[in-house]
């Protein structure tokens, strides 16, 4: 029986045909994913890939000579490490794990192994793959053309869809990272909110208090990224 499989948590995993997944079964290890653990750095081979299932993994691109900057995020809707599938063995990126909790590891060789055998699995990841270069892209011009308060209320959105959960750990220093601003912009931006009375913030957690609202006020990126993880 599979029915009860921490496997079934990690929608990529879910969307396969019951015969791919118990396939896949044996060679995912669960794991838990620490705040702040790095799993994989530019430049270096990714020896894993992970299937969240209650964790939260930023990708960061780093410039020399400046802060490390979020592109994207990946939670239960996917996978770390989708540029193996398409014959990249190093990362381009630092993959952060944001929130903490459950994951499923797969040895590369065994993932490689297990898309070459699947052509379910394959569709499955391509369109994963799609989606996150539709959510690295709206990314890159919410950071560039929105107001930081939108872009804050996008990104704590997109947090609580991939956690499953309305509050999270987040200190402004780290906020700052993932949106490309300064610590204040980030103050600002944070008290708007909490003035508006969508959100709880306190020693560096946040609770999600009127998701409407945040909503309301999180700009167009919000709804493009979740249509195109839907699609």
């Amino acid at each position: 029986m599979v029915t009860n499989s921490p496997a079934l948590s990690n929608n990529l995993l879910a969307a396969l045909p019951r015969r791919d997944f118990r396939h896949l079964l044996a060679s995912l290890e669960p794991v838990t994913l620490a705040f702040g653990e790095v799993l994989y750095e530019p430049g270096k081979p990714m020896r894993h890939v992970y299937f969240p299932v209650g964790a939260l993994v930023s990708l960061l691109t780093v410039v020399e000579g400046h802060k490390a900057l979020e592109v994207g995020m990946v939670g239960l809707e996917g996978m770390v490490g989708v540029a193996l599938a398409l014959g990249i063995p190093v990362s381009s990126v630092r993959a952060l794990v944001q929130g903490s909790g459950p994951a499923l590891r797969m040895k590369a060789a065994g993932f490689l192994a297990a898309l070459r055998q699947s052509p379910s699995l394959q569709r499955e990841i391509y369109r994963y793959a799609h989606a996150l270069m539709t959510q690295i892209t709206q990314t890159a011009a919410c950071n560039r053309f929105h107001v930081v308060e939108a872009r804050l209320a996008r990104w704590l959105l997109m947090t609580r869809e991939r956690m499953r959960c309305d509050q999270f750990r987040l200190t402004q220093e780290l906020l700052g990272h993932m949106l490309g601003v300064r610590r204040v912009g980030v103050t600002k931006a944070a008290r708007a909110l909490l003035q508006r009375k969508l959100i709880r913030y306190s020693r560096g957690n946040i609770e999600i208090l009127d998701r409407k609202g945040l909503e309301a006020a999180s700009c167009r990126c919000y709804q493009v990224v979740k249509d195109s993880a839907t699609a």
